[in-house]
């Protein structure tokens, strides 16, 4: 398993939060997810034969959101 940091804009709640926790999740290989809305932080721990950041980003693009 890999794990990958990065930051994610215009989570306001953790209504976002859980919206991108739960796109994140939806993603073949993913393990787990940590999300903090309020310092804009997410962690994924994953397998990297089953996904990558460009299937991360597009979910949470699809959510509303971007990717720093």
């Amino acid at each position: 398993m890999d794990k990958v940091s990065f930051k994610v804009v215009g989570m306001t709640c953790s209504h976002c939060e859980e919206a991108v926790k739960n796109a994140l999740l939806s993603i073949d290989g993913v393990a787990s997810v940590s999300i903090a809305f309020h310092d804009e932080h997410a962690e994924i721990e994953y397998d990297p034969e089953k996904s990558d950041m460009e299937h991360f980003i597009k979910a949470i693009e699809n959510q509303g959101y971007g990717v720093a």
